[in-house]
């Protein structure tokens, strides 16, 4: 019994010995290790995400202008010019913290064509510009004028050689993106 006895105290004392230890030197260092490579491939797509979180916001604002313009159209007989960008009705600043939107063209001076833009407050941030265009067009069919919108995307963003630009080519047919643009759905 005695023995028994000693067995079971010199069992509880070893297990008690090896609850009290950490961890080693080379388990901690194997997860450290394991952290960093999971972060390495995280980051760039994390990063990745909130650049194209902030592009959203541009296509979305110049989007909604485009639609305003129509509207506006509608009932003003012209597109708005910069002057009357708050008549839009939009509830958009024309400075965010990320892009700068303009109005080129429309007014009485120009009220067939005008362009929307989301041109890039920060030149070295990853980010591309965006520019919309809304023009009258006359169907072919019905000989019925119409207003016909565009939305595109700089192919580049401005950091890696992209542009910003400040007027559209519009042909007889509707708008059309500039060079270096591409068309979005």
């Amino acid at each position: 019994m005695k023995t028994e006895f000693k067995a079971k105290f010199l069992q509880s004392i070893l297990n008690k010995k090896k609850e009290e230890e950490g961890f080693t030197l080379i388990e901690l260092l194997v997860v450290i290790i394991i952290i960093g490579i999971l972060s390495a491939i995280a980051l760039p797509s994390f990063l990745n995400q909130a650049n194209k979180a902030k592009q959203s916001e541009a296509k979305t604002y110049v989007g909604s202008m485009n639609r305003a313009q129509q509207a506006f159209y509608l009932e003003q007989n012209q597109f708005a010019d910069q002057a009357n960008f708050g008549k839009l009705g939009l509830g958009v600043a024309t400075e965010t913290t990320n892009y700068r939107y303009l109005i080129a063209g429309g007014g009485a001076t120009n009220a067939s064509e005008v362009t929307n833009q989301a041109q890039t407050v920060i030149t070295t941030a990853p980010l591309k510009t965006y520019i919309g265009g809304v023009s009258i067009a006359v169907q072919a069919a019905t000989s019925e004028a119409t207003t016909i919108a565009i939305l595109c995307e700089a192919e580049n963003a401005r950091v890696n050689g992209g542009s910003d630009v400040v007027a559209s080519d519009f042909t007889a047919n509707g708008p059309s993106c500039p060079t270096d643009f591409t068309a979005l759905k």
